[in-house]
Formats: C-alpha cells, sequence, structure tokens
C-alpha cells in the first residue's frame, strides 16, 4: 500500500522543503509568546496547510483488480492560503474562466499604492483593501471607456506582498485591450501607448475621494487628530509614488489565462523558492528588483529569518474571511454580457494530471499495479468532517459521477 498527495505543482520537481514541517515544528512555541496578535483566520490558515495531505483530511482508496494492492491518495486542505492547494486552484480557475474571455489583446496591468498608507490600510483591512480593487478597476474602464469608446474586460488580482513579504498593497489586472462599443460591436486599441501620469492621477483622486468619504462617514479606524491632520496626511501622500505600470500587449488568449493564472490564487510564499530549514530559521530566495544584472533583469537574493520573525511576517497576509482577493469588471463581470462570436473558443492545454508529475517525480505510476502492471481502480473516499468527529465512507456511483453516502464509522 502506498500513500499519493494529488496536489504535485510544476514546481515540485524543484521542491526539497515544506511549510508545514517548519510550522510544526516551531509553531506550538511560538504560540506562547506570538510576536503579533493572531486572528481566527490566521489560525485557521496555519491548522490547515499542517493537516493538508495527510490522513486527518480523508482519503481516497484506489486499488488493483486482480491482487487487491491499495494505493491511498490523501486529500488537501483546499485553503487559500496553502502553497500546494493555491497552484491547483489556480489550474482549474484557469480553465473555467479561458472560454469567458474576450478572443482579443489584453494586458497586464498593476496598480500600487504609496507605502505611507500601509499603516492606515492595516487598521482597515477590508475597508481599504475593498476600495483598492473597485477604484483601480474604475481607473482603468472610465479611462478606456472616454477615451476608446468601448467596454473592456477586468480581471483583478489583490496581493498584499512584496518579494521579501513585506507588507505591499498591490492589484494585479488583465484588461481586454479593447472591448464592446454602445452597439455591441468588438473593437480593438491600436498600439500600446498611454499617458501613464494621467492615469496615475485620476487612481490617485478616486482612491482619496474614497477615502475622504470613509472619513466622513466615521467607518475608517484612524489616528488622526482632527479633519486638519487627516488632509495634512492626505497631502505628504500626494507627493508619494502612486505606481501604474502596463506590460506589452498579449495576443494569444492562452498565454493571457496562463498569465493570470501566476498572480491568481497563488500562495504567499511558493515552497520551491525556500532555500534552508536550519534550527529556528528559515530562508527563502526573492527578486531584488533594486539590483540589476548586465541584462537588466532583478538580482536574486536569499533573506533568512527566525521563525519569530518569520510567522509575523507571512501571516500578515492571510485573506480576511470570505474576502474576495480575485474580482471581476466590465465585460468580464456577472453583469458583462459578450455576444458568443466575440468569445475565446481555442482552449488551453490541459494540466498534467497529478498521477503523471508522481511518475516523473519517483519513476513510477502509483496508479498501476507493480504486481499486476493493471491500472488500479477507484474504491471509495474516507471523509473527516471539519466539524464532525465521524467519520465518513463514500462510494461513487459509476454513471452520475456522484458520491453515496454508505455508511458511518464512529
Amino acid at each position: 500500500m502506498c500513500n499519493i498527495n494529488p496536489n504535485y505543482s510544476p514546481s515540485v520537481l524543484d521542491k526539497k522543503y515544506r511549510l508545514a514541517d517548519f510550522f510544526n515544528q516551531h509553531w506550538a512555541n511560538y504560540l506562547q509568546h506570538p510576536k503579533e496578535p493572531i486572528t481566527e483566520e490566521q489560525f485557521k490558515a496555519v491548522n490547515m496547510m499542517r493537516l493538508c495531505r495527510t490522513p486527518a483530511l480523508g482519503k481516497d482508496i484506489y486499488s488493483c483488480p486482480d491482487c487487491d494492492d491499495v494505493t491511498e491518495v490523501y486529500h488537501s486542505c483546499k485553503n487559500r492560503f496553502c502553497p500546494t492547494c493555491s497552484w491547483q486552484d489556480t489550474v482549474k480557475w484557469a480553465e473555467k474562466i479561458n472560454n469567458r474571455m474576450l478572443a482579443s489583446k489584453h494586458r497586464h496591468v498593476v496598480i500600487t499604492l504609496p507605502h505611507e498608507l500601509n499603516d492606515l490600510i492595516k487598521s482597515n483591512n477590508e475597508l481599504l483593501l475593498d476600495v483598492l480593487l473597485r477604484v483601480s478597476s474604475e481607473t482603468i474602464t472610465d479611462w478606456m471607456h472616454h477615451k476608446h469608446s468601448v467596454t473592456p474586460g477586468v480581471i483583478s488580482v489583490l496581493h498584499t506582498f512584496g518579494e521579501t513579504k513585506n507588507y505591499h498593497p498591490h492589484v494585479h489586472m488583465i484588461v481586454s485591450w479593447g472591448g464592446l462599443d454602445s452597439q455591441n460591436k468588438q473593437k480593438e486599441i491600436k498600439g500600446d501607448f498611454v499617458n501613464y501620469d494621467f492615469i496615475k492621477k485620476k487612481f490617485r483622486l478616486k482612491f482619496e475621494d474614497a477615502l475622504v468619504g470613509c472619513y466622513n462617514n466615521n467607518s475608517l479606524t484612524h489616528r488622526f487628530k482632527d479633519r486638519k491632520d487627516f488632509f495634512r496626511f492626505l497631502k505628504r501622500v500626494n507627493e508619494k509614488r502612486w505606481v501604474v505600470h502596463m506590460e506589452p500587449t498579449m495576443a494569444n488568449p492562452a498565454h493571457v489565462v496562463r498569465y493570470i493564472g501566476r498572480y491568481s490564487k497563488r500562495a504567499c510564499l511558493s515552497e520551491y523558492k525556500i532555500t534552508r530549514m536550519e534550527g529556528d530559521f528559515i530562508g527563502f530566495k526573492y527578486k531584488d528588483y533594486k539590483t540589476v544584472d548586465k541584462k537588466g533583469k532583478a538580482v536574486e537574493k536569499e533573506l533568512v529569518l527566525h521563525y519569530r520573525d518569520f510567522f509575523p511576517r507571512l501571516l500578515q497576509h492571510v485573506p480576511p474571511k470570505r474576502f474576495r482577493m480575485v474580482r471581476y469588471y466590465g465585460l468580464y463581470s456577472n453583469k458583462g454580457y459578450i455576444p458568443e462570436q466575440y468569445r475565446n473558443t481555442k482552449k488551453i492545454e490541459s494540466p498534467e494530471k497529478w498521477e503523471n508529475i508522481q511518475e516523473e517525480v519517483t519513476g513510477e505510476n502509483p496508479l498501476i499495479c507493480k504486481k499486476c502492471n493493471k491500472r488500479k481502480s477507484y474504491d471509495y473516499t474516507i471523509s473527516r468532517r471539519r466539524q464532525e468527529p465521524s467519520v465518513r465512507i463514500y462510494v461513487r456511483k459509476e454513471l452520475v459521477r456522484e458520491f453515496d453516502l454508505m455508511k458511518n464509522v464512529a
């Protein structure tokens, strides 16, 4: 009998360390004297990641039809913070979104807030992160509507982390470089030229208007002495960098989907970037964009942290409960409508199955019996529910591909 991890990502070939192992080793000690308060969602994220791909979350059972040799496939935790599950979610999401997109060019847009706003955003986490997502999309869609008379499709992804996992709120957007005009006919934008200063100013004014609105209706948590102190703060922030960056257009929608996958549901720290776990310390590689090589590329460096510094730095990026980190605007929103003739019809390449990746790593296909050389068949699922002490066993029906509850095991 063998136990299999069903959630390998392409980076597994380079992965040497598991983040869960580092938490298993030091989490109990850290809880005795945490450096920062730990929220309920942070507790949940850590606990689920530690249980991921273990018997605690259940498993699927496969067996050989001749000799009854058994393979157990452990379940994943499906938590958004888990570095393995995030890749699996991205693959499924990319397949789903592919045919909802326009068959047109797209651009990757990044909008970043000045760091002087970080403390205020941390104190108003969901409120101001929601504002950031909303006004960044409004900035682009309003500009394209007035400049080019089109309604674009926008996919927005919120990130709160930088390369060193410091607090760095910014939005990645995939924007159709064109859209539908008032007659519902497709229109593409020619060229890549953009007046960045105009868009930066437009975004800054929209965000500050929303910030003033939050202050006026007393929904903003702050330490400003009075209204004058608040506006003096805004004046200082105005003098800082409000960054808007656009990559060149991508013509192939399949490339767009794969590109989105890099920024959509991926975890804060990918495990293949971990370089060491030595005692109380963990190291990971990151790109230093302030230092470039002869080819103009960011130099890769290593950051080593004690677990008391690493845990709070990482956990500050656990998403708030039920907060949507990926959102859709314009033609890609639920209210948007794209005529069938303008939709992308090309399918993206199917991701490699977990058993094929397992075979590449180990040299053996886990679902092929070593003795009989026959493919093992699915038998049943043991599911351990989080809120119940009981274990439930399910058997999949042959035709409708559903699970039929068979019995409870105390």
